[in-house]
């Protein structure tokens, strides 16, 4: 195994892009919580990423990726970057060891902040801190090494995820739908206007980088400068489009007004819904693929918001759940042998039922270890720390009452 140049540069290239996507996800929630709790919710997402920048290098590199023990979880081989070098290994044999552990650190990071949007405004930050160190050890770890690891058993079974449907997106879904259900609404939700979005161009800001961002997040996971990356950068393009295009239409039709908020989370929820199918599948699926998930996705937050009553305060588990569980859905539908280069991995369409059924399984058995474990953490962390800020902290707004620091100064 040679180190080559290109490949390299394209995935130290893509490792920034990603990283630069958690801060950019800060601002897309931070525009639509009030303006009390914008730094507080900024501030999730930018502590995530030197948290678990260090969590990554101490022991979640090896626990993803380390020799299986099992298929289910990695050795402790490379507990503190051990052994982690210039040389490359197999899962990326053109680039150095040291760039594959970065370029996956930024997926580590971004995951557990994605699940900050379903208890914005109420959290404590010390329930937050511990819950997110908890849970990128037993849920985030173990997902990524049973789908990525080259021994990791659903990769084993044949469960495709190209780029994170099931590891970044369903975890962080469900994740947040358990938190959302065990930390109770925001005082104020479900009259109107009272939870209204404080700065809708923060989010559109933010919408735009994640976008911009998951260029690397997608046509990186070639790990190389491929043509396959290729195909990921256009199809992960696309599906945004559609996914923007999609939700916007819907909601116009809907509410009678194109909504700005809407193309933006269409946009993320289209990209969403291709990332586990980006290497797989074709520009002409990765249109529907960003029009289901713009459809999906939007009913997913009336159906919660307005009929289940649950105070998914970001709509994570109705964008990154929904969406995660489409696009795992969607590779089995529409993965082409063609266009991964991979012998025999076809879906659906292309007459391969089996790849589906796999899939659904891959699905149901994340969303329920995520859940399961997600609740054991979050009810551990109540009973020692508290879950939820007091009501009249809550009242006052986190970024006061928790940070002792405002926003705004007007």
């Amino acid at each position: 195994m040679e180190v080559n140049a290109g490949d390299t540069a394209w995935v130290l290239m893509s490792t920034a892009l990603v990283m630069l996507m958690t801060p950019a996800l800060g601002f897309f929630y931070g525009g639509l919580v009030q303006r009390k709790n914008v730094l507080s919710t900024i501030m999730h997402s930018f502590f995530i990423l030197a948290l678990i920048s260090v969590q990554w290098v101490l022991w979640g590199y090896t626990l993803a990726f380390g020799p299986s023990q099992g298929g289910f979880i990695g050795g402790f081989d490379f507990l503190g970057m051990n052994g982690v070098g210039e040389t490359p290994i197999g899962y990326a044999p053109t680039i150095p060891h040291l760039a594959f552990v970065a370029y996956q650190m930024m997926f580590a990071v971004i995951t557990p902040a994605l699940i900050t949007g379903a208890f914005a405004e109420r959290k404590r930050f010390k329930a937050f801190v511990v819950f997110s160190l908890l849970w990128a050890t037993f849920v985030y770890a173990p997902v990524a090494h049973w789908v990525w690891n080259l021994d990791g058993w659903l990769l084993k079974y044949g469960a495709l995820d190209f780029a994170g449907g099931t590891v970044v997106h369903i975890t962080s879904g469900v994740t947040a739908l358990v938190a959302a259900g065990m930390l109770g609404k925001r005082i104020g939700f479900g009259s109107k206007d009272a939870l209204e979005p404080h700065n809708l161009t923060y989010t559109v800001l933010g919408a735009g980088l994640l976008w911009f961002g998951w260029f690397g997040f997608n046509a990186g996971s070639a790990l190389g400068a491929t043509g396959r990356a290729a195909n990921a950068f256009l199809v992960t393009n696309t599906a945004a489009a559609m996914g923007a295009l999609t939700w916007m239409t819907v909601s116009w039709l809907r509410h009678g007004q194109p909504s700005v908020l809407g193309a933006a989370a269409g946009a993320v929820a289209g990209l969403v819904a291709i990332t586990p199918a980006a290497g797989f599948v074709d520009t002409q699926a990765s249109i529907l693929i960003g029009l289901g998930a713009g459809a999906f996705c939007f009913f997913a937050v009336d159906l919660l918001k307005k009929v289940v009553k649950l105070d998914d305060a970001l709509d994570v588990f109705a964008v990154h759940g929904v969406g995660g569980i489409w696009g795992a859905l969607a590779t089995g539908l529409f993965a082409r042998e063609a266009v991964s280069g991979l012998d025999g991995v076809n879906g659906l369409f292309f007459g391969n039922p089996e790849q589906l059924l796999k899939q659904a399984v891959a699905v149901g058995v994340v969303i329920v270890y995520a859940g399961a474990v997600s609740w054991i953490i979050l009810k551990a962390i109540d009973l020692v720390i508290g879950l939820r800020v007091p009501e009249q902290e809550e009242v006052l707004g986190l970024d006061t009452t928790t940070h002792g620091e405002l926003a705004y100064q007007l």
